[in-house]
Parts: structure tokens; sequence; C-alpha cells
């Protein structure tokens, strides 16, 4: 259930959830955010995207306090233009991970994200189905384990994402990595502890918010440890992965049809 009143806070994905299929944001919606804002309300970006997509990911939500990046490895102060959080995945960690995940599930095509300046290429397995534009800089496996990254990505050609992640999660230590699917059809492999729900609680802790005082939105099962952290509202739109309706207190309208923003304007005028 929704509180009464308004939120402190409000944090939202952005691809499937804000952004519409055609890789845009309307001008209703950054204009339903533009008073969102001016009503006092903090508003956090919190996506999978890496700190590589920084200069998108502030097109996309122009007037976000926070950005919340990597699946939540990287929390970026917009006001400080400075990183209240740097999490990278030893090369020793994902390599045990990429074992374990082999083992049941059989080869699987790996990228890399280990660089954060902007429009950095990823390393690995370039795969044409990748839906958005990239470089993939061709390096072996063994030359992408050598060192740190943000994180990877895995994909089977044999098995669905979901089953992947399901692999993944019976497999994966928590305490050596953490998986997710942000519907890229990849297997998302990022650093112990690190997920969308920590990343917020750095920002929360730094603005002096409650997680009680705290609206989320999403439409994946990356989105799932945020809709567990935060306790004032979880709002999925209708576009949603099933895991994540069965998660929320409300279902918007689709990402295509402003979903979020209509929300946020029916909950301005209440």
């Amino acid at each position: 259930m929704l509180k009464p009143g308004l939120p402190k806070l409000i944090a939202t994905d952005l691809d499937g959830t804000l952004v519409r299929s055609d890789d845009t944001v309307s001008a209703y919606t950054h204009e339903v955010l533009d008073r969102v804002r001016a009503a006092g309300i903090r508003i956090v970006a919190a996506t999978g995207r890496g700190p590589r997509l920084t200069s998108l990911t502030r097109n996309d939500i122009r007037v976000a306090d926070y950005l919340v990046l990597a699946q939540g490895g990287w929390v970026l102060d917009q006001a400080e233009s400075r990183y209240l959080r740097q999490a990278r995945l030893p090369g020793w960690a994902l390599a045990d991970v990429l074992a374990r995940l082999e083992s049941v599930a059989g080869p699987l095509s790996v990228m890399f994200e280990a660089l954060e300046h902007d429009d950095a290429p990823l390393w690995g397995d370039y795969d044409p189905t990748w839906r958005y534009p990239v470089t993939v800089e061709s390096r072996t496996r063994t030359e992408c384990l050598s060192g740190d990254v943000i994180k990877a990505f895995a994909r089977s050609f044999q098995h669905h994402v979901d089953e992947l992640l399901d692999f993944a999660r019976r497999v994966v230590p928590p305490e050596v990595a953490t998986v997710t699917q942000a519907g890229l059809d990849y297997v998302e492999i990022c650093p112990a502890q690190v997920d969308k729900g920590t990343g917020l609680a750095v920002v929360a802790e730094a603005v002096g918010v409650d997680p009680e005082d705290v609206l989320v939105f999403g439409d994946m099962p990356n989105d799932l440890p945020m809709f567990g952290w935060a306790g004032w509202g979880r709002v999925a739109v209708a576009n949603a992965h099933p895991e994540l309706k069965a998660a929320a207190d409300e279902v918007t309208l689709t990402n295509d049809q402003d979903g979020v923003a209509v929300f946020l304007d029916r909950l301005l005028s209440r």
C-alpha cells in the first residue's frame, strides 16, 4: 500500500521504465519530473547503465540529484560532481562465477565492462544481437580477467535469460558476486553486496532520508532489491517482468505510455 502524502525521495529505473522503446524520454515526462523536483522531492536515477553512459543518463533524467549506476555499484552526487561509491569486481571472483555458471549452463558469451569514461568500449565477445550501439574491444577472457571490472554480461545461447538467472542464483554465493538480469538477454555479474537497494542506501544516508520515505519505479528483476528496500511505495510499469509485478504495490501504464509520469502527475495532484 502506498502511504498518504508525498514521498521525500523518488528513484526510478530508466530503460524499460522511464525511457520509451524508441530510447527517448517524452517532453511530458521531463515536465512532470520538473514539477516533482520543484515540490522539494529528491529524484534519483537507479539504472544498470555503467558510468561510461553517464552523459546519456543525465540527458534522460535531467533533474536527478544522484545517479545510481552499474546496478548500484557506482553512486554519483551530481551537485558535488563526485562519486560516493565506486565498486569493482576482482578478476578472480568473476572467473569463479563464470566457472560455476558454465558448469551448469554450458559455454557462455561474455562481455566485460571495465572502463568508466564516457562511451568507453566493452571488452570480450561481440554479440550482434546487443540492443544498443556499443563498441566491443576484442580481448581474450584471460586478458579481461587479469584485473578488476565494474561488471560483466554473460549470455547463454542454449538457455533463456530467466533460466540462466535461476542457475546463477543457485550456484553463485552472494559473498562472491551479485547476479541479476535487466532485460538484455544477459545475466549481469556485479560485485558482492552491489544492487540498486544498496546503491540507494548510500544516497539515503547522504541526504538523511529514511527508506520508509522512498518511492521507486521499475520493470525488471534487477529492480527487485530496491523494491525490497523502499518503504513508501513500489510501482511497476505495465510492461514489467512478472517477478517485479508480484513485488509491486501498484502497476502503472507502460513505459511507452509514460507510466511513471502519469503516476507522478496524479500523485502531485492528490
